[in-house]
């Protein structure tokens, strides 16, 4: 009985700890062993409702930048993923060395009756360091470069109007560049809603990374509107 209660023991020991490991096999950089098993998911225009509109947003880590817009009222979906690369299916591993010219980025579904693109602006600059181009937070390298990827003329004219009203509050440069929106392709499918897959990695990667921090020292003492 006493053998049999410590083999069941040390199973249920090991299963545990294979689970702790599984979930913090994410290093440095965000990156798992499994990235290459993991199929992807090819969003375009017809996965969009009728009457919804697209916005895509670079914003350093876009487990961070999901979070960030999946609280605006309007959005109806987030989706991780990459952008602005030539590589044709990309994934994290090969987006993070370096080599596809793509960024993080997130693609957002909303409903133009309940938000506006302005407003996503307004959110996007809240939560984005725009005075570097180096990466964003600790996350270093051009695959977490920031960006607006613009989908319309309407929505290219509205990120530059932004762009001049962020840069009239700050006296270093605005470095953030607006480009149209290529093809987009998302994350693998562990990297889609992280934040509430993984809450507890998610907020020690984000506490860790220094974000809330930077953004706060960024906008202190500035107007909120």
């Amino acid at each position: 009985m006493h053998t049999q209660r410590t083999l069941l023991i040390a199973t249920a020991a090991f299963a545990l700890v294979a689970t702790v490991g599984a979930s913090f096999a994410y290093v440095a950089g965000r990156g798992f062993a499994g990235d290459a098993k993991v199929a992807h998911l090819h969003l375009t225009s017809d996965a969009v409702p009728a009457g919804a509109r697209v916005a895509t947003f670079a914003a350093g880590c876009f487990w961070c930048t999901e979070s960030d817009f999946d609280k605006v009222d309007g959005v109806l979906s987030t989706t991780s993923g990459f952008i602005g690369g030539t590589t044709e299916n990309p994934t994290y591993k090969s987006v993070t060395g370096g080599n596809t010219g793509h960024v993080e980025a997130v693609r957002i579904v909303y409903d133009p009756k309940k938000v506006s693109y302005k407003k996503l602006l307004s959110v996007y600059w809240r939560n984005v360091d725009f005075l570097d181009n180096g990466g964003q937070f600790c996350d270093r390298g051009s695959s977490y470069a920031p960006a607006i990827f613009t989908h319309s003329a309407q929505q290219l004219a509205a990120a530059r109007s932004s762009k001049k009203t962020i840069q009239t509050k700050f006296d270093k440069p605005v470095v953030v560049p607006i480009r149209e929106a290529t093809r987009f392709t998302a994350a693998e499918a562990y990297h889609q809603n992280f934040y509430k897959k993984n809450p507890f990695h998610y907020y020690r990667y984000r506490v860790g990374c220094g974000r809330d921090a930077r953004l706060k020292a960024l906008w202190r003492g500035k107007p909120k509107s």
